[in-house]
């Protein structure tokens, strides 16, 4: 495994080893349930705090606004399903986009099955949402604006902080998933104006099965779990200790290099970028070419399958993606590639690079190496291909 290549960040990272040390204790020594009161409750407790603390620090946020959840998701079903219930008097109406994640998208539709109305906002051809439009679609009736706060598949940065501002002026709350963002570029919770965020442990180094949903102090929300009075009451269920330290230890590790690994990756990213776009013919980047995630590289290939391609750099120990880890089961192209006006045959041949604070430089020139012939490679099999290389 020393030599396989993992470019697939945006889906999961490898916890990271300063990670593993710190939740050791909690998996050997201090397993108590958090909610008990002998000492080795108590430290798990004490624990808990501190990588409250963490995460605060992290968003400009105050600890007692942190709640922990089980991942991304969740964090995002309990904004919109609580804000929803809480508010149902005041009205019915929440905006988002077309290009957030399922778990945005699903959750509203079923909120629509339910007598609420969803305004699904337009992207430009970099994915990008207008405030103009946001500005346009709220309503007397509106108690929710919902803006990712980077793409998980195109990495394109929203403008979180304008948006942020339209809704304080408004009296809406705002809600931005920063599932991608979070650990990776600078966000203030004050600054840009945010009522809810949502993150996850497992795209900065922690496991996977912890998150956290940033609550405003006033904000109404009803729970979304019902049970014991963990999290304050606001959120049931034994605390998942080891994962709770590890997402604070984490999202530590990240803001204290987040300058010197931010400017090393989008070296790279531009590296990768520049390099496949000279060599191969018939290809675009998509997403925004500067406001973007500094690890994400998403590129159409025309006249060839994302699939097969993903199967060649598997081949050549590079694991990658063909956009969102969530929606890799599915046959149908990106609901983001076709948001900002890719056809079928082009969304299909997608390919997502995510480059984490663990990849060298060398590991991306392996990969400039090998891509171009494999993208050649599947085309020389395409009779499309053949017939526009013949007609040029």
């Amino acid at each position: 495994m020393n030599d396989l290549i993992y470019f697939d960040n945006a889906a999961t990272t490898p916890i990271r080893p300063e990670v593993y040390e710190e939740i050791k204790p909690y998996l050997e020594t201090y397993y108590g349930n958090a909610s008990s009161v002998y000492s080795i409750a108590r430290e798990s407790k004490k624990a808990i705090d501190k990588a409250r603390a963490q995460v605060a620090t992290a968003l400009n946020a105050k600890p007692e606004e942190i709640f922990f959840t089980g991942c991304g998701s969740e964090s995002d079903n309990w904004v919109l399903k609580g804000v929803a219930c809480a508010l149902k008097d005041k009205g019915n109406h929440i905006i988002t986009s077309c290009i957030e994640h399922h778990a945005i998208l699903h959750t509203c539709e079923f909120l629509e099955e339910n007598g609420f109305e969803v305004t699904y906002l337009p992207v430009d051809e970099y994915g990008k949402v207008s405030v103009e439009d946001v500005r346009k679609a709220i309503r007397p009736t509106t108690i929710l604006v919902s803006i990712m706060f980077a793409n998980n598949e195109i990495g394109t940065i929203e403008p979180i902080k304008e948006i942020g501002a339209l809704c304080k002026e408004k009296g809406i709350y705002f809600h931005t998933d920063a599932v991608q963002a979070v650990g990776h570029v600078k966000i203030d919770v004050q600054d840009m104006n945010i009522d809810f965020l949502s993150l996850s442990g497992h795209k900065l180094g922690a496991p996977k099965g912890i998150g956290a949903l940033y609550i405003r102090k006033g904000c109404k929300i009803k729970n979304l779990i019902h049970g014991g009075q963990q999290e304050r009451g606001r959120r049931a269920g034994t605390e998942n200790v080891i994962g709770i330290v590890a997402l604070g230890k984490a999202i530590e590790l990240a803001m204290e290099e987040m300058d010197e690994v931010t400017a090393r990756l989008v070296y790279l990213r531009d590296k990768v970028i520049n390099s496949i776009l000279s060599q191969v013919d018939y290809a675009r980047l998509n997403g925004h070419p500067t406001d973007r995630l500094p690890g994400n590289v998403n590129i159409s290939f025309e006249f060839i399958e994302g699939e097969s391609m993903l199967l060649l750099l598997d081949a050549n120990k590079i694991c990658a993606s063909s956009g969102s880890a969530c929606t890799s089961g599915s046959l149908d192209p990106s609901h983001v590639l076709l948001a900002i006006g890719l056809p079928h045959e082009k969304a299909h041949g997608s390919l997502r690079i995510t480059l984490g604070y663990q990849n060298t430089e060398e590991q991306v020139d392996k990969l400039i190496e090998v891509l171009p012939p494999i993208v050649q490679r599947l085309r020389d099999m395409s009779p499309l291909y053949e017939e526009i290389k013949n007609k040029k």
